[in-house]
């Protein structure tokens, strides 16, 4: 499930409206077999294909724990089945989908850009901590953030420039806080020891 998790994740942003990432597709290698331009995503849908079975075949297994009286062999069919099937799939599908990590193709220009489609506003939570910060309550630094929020969307602004002409927001916090607060820096400050901590 954790392999489908993640395979139905990249074929989601490999969507043409997102192009965020994409599995290595080669020089070779056929696509959509009526749409020529199409890259598929084949082993990520190959993937979630496969954890159906395993799922499956987990289902099986609970089937198997009840027996009647002193353990009749019931499960012993079943067994002979599942368990080789299962790690022989899965030890298939770990290789392919490490695979898939290991070439995985990264839109970095694409990332960048969807989220500066919000225009801003998804720096909302980060401002919301910063107010909470400055002393308001959740809920007071909420309510202003959500308004400043709607202001932008409805006139069309940059989610920062309707925080710095609203006079509530200005009281509380300076220009320079306010610039801080959309430094996307902030968000990957950890990311290096997140993965020293993990082994990668």
């Amino acid at each position: 499930s954790s392999i489908e998790k993640f395979a139905t994740e990249f074929r989601n942003l490999q969507h043409t409206e997102i192009g965020e990432v994409e599995e290595y597709f080669s020089a070779t290698q056929k696509g959509s077999s009526a749409m020529p331009h199409k890259k598929n995503p084949i082993l990520c849908e190959r993937m979630a294909g496969l954890a159906r079975i395993l799922r499956a075949n987990a289902m099986a297994a609970m089937e198997d724990i009840v027996l009647w009286h002193e353990r009749d062999i019931s499960h012993s069919s079943t067994e002979r089945v599942i368990l080789p099937d299962s790690t022989i799939l899965l030890d298939y599908m770990l290789e392919k989908f490490a695979g898939v990590v290991s070439h995985l193709v990264v839109h970095e220009d694409r990332m960048l850009e969807n989220l500066n489609k919000s225009k801003g506003v998804v720096f909302s939570g980060r401002l919301l901590l910063e107010l909470v910060n400055k002393g308001l309550t959740r809920n007071e630094a909420y309510d202003k953030v959500q308004k400043c929020a709607f202001t932008a969307k409805k006139e069309g602004l940059e989610f920062k420039e309707a925080l710095l002409r609203d006079d509530g927001m200005r009281s509380i916090l300076s220009a320079k806080e306010i610039e801080e607060i959309f430094n996307f820096r902030y968000h990957l400050k950890h990311v290096d020891r997140i993965f020293r901590k993990v082994g990668i």
